[in-house]
């Protein structure tokens, strides 16, 4: 499948720990944002932001395509059987700049939502992990700096799906990144990052670098 989203949708404060490190309150339901279309990026293209902007964070991150339409599900199972392939993103933060419209009561979109923001791999099909106990991990410049696991989220994935869809209609290829652990930080020109996903085959390893 490859139909282009028509939006991605981040999920965010999704592991207790990055709450902690960033100083916010545990949610009591998840966090959405959108992503526009124009966000997106591959790893082979690399990362870019407008320094003038201040720091940009990375946040790694487990990421679902969807394969088919869902509104107003309230079944997980339902929710489950929607997606049809995963992979590792980059949910990149302009982090000052969120810092600053946060102190105004503003909303993300422009620390969130620039070109280039959502950086995915390849997509891997959904048999391949068990969403319940999805393993990652994100190393910078050959150090481990993030260490992911789905069991760990605040609210699974199903009901994650199910909460987005009484908000809106999720429609085929859309995608969504949900959310990232402990271990954010900032980016500088020449990092080299890179990605693993541990599968029930084979470890798969996305790299890239910022420009």
């Amino acid at each position: 499948m490859n139909i282009k989203p028509s939006k991605i949708i981040c999920i965010g404060r999704s592991y207790a720990a990055h709450a902690k490190e960033l100083g916010n309150a545990i949610p009591t339901r998840p966090v959405l944002f959108i992503k526009p279309p124009s966000s997106l990026t591959t790893t082979a293209r690399g990362v870019t932001w407008n320094r003038a902007l201040g720091s940009c964070h990375y946040e790694c991150e487990l990421s679902l395509r969807l394969d088919r339409p869902l509104s107003g599900v309230i079944d997980p199972q339902q929710a489950l059987e929607a997606i049809g392939a995963v992979t590792l993103g980059l949910d990149l933060t302009l982090r000052d700049l969120q810092t600053e419209l946060k102190g105004k009561g503003e909303p993300w979109e422009r620390a969130k939502a620039f070109d280039g923001s959502c950086i995915l791999g390849d997509w891997i099909d959904v048999s391949e992990v068990n969403l319940n106990h999805v393993q990652y991990e994100f190393s910078l410049n050959g150090e481990v700096r993030q260490q992911g696991d789905t069991a760990l989220l605040l609210v699974s994935i199903a009901d994650m799906l199910c909460d987005m869809s009484q908000a809106f209609t999720l429609e085929a290829g859309d995608v969504v990144m949900t959310g990232t652990p402990a271990g954010v930080g900032a980016l500088a020109t020449g990092d080299v990052l890179r990605m693993t996903l541990f599968t029930s085959k084979e470890n798969i390893v996305w790299q890239t670098q910022v420009h």
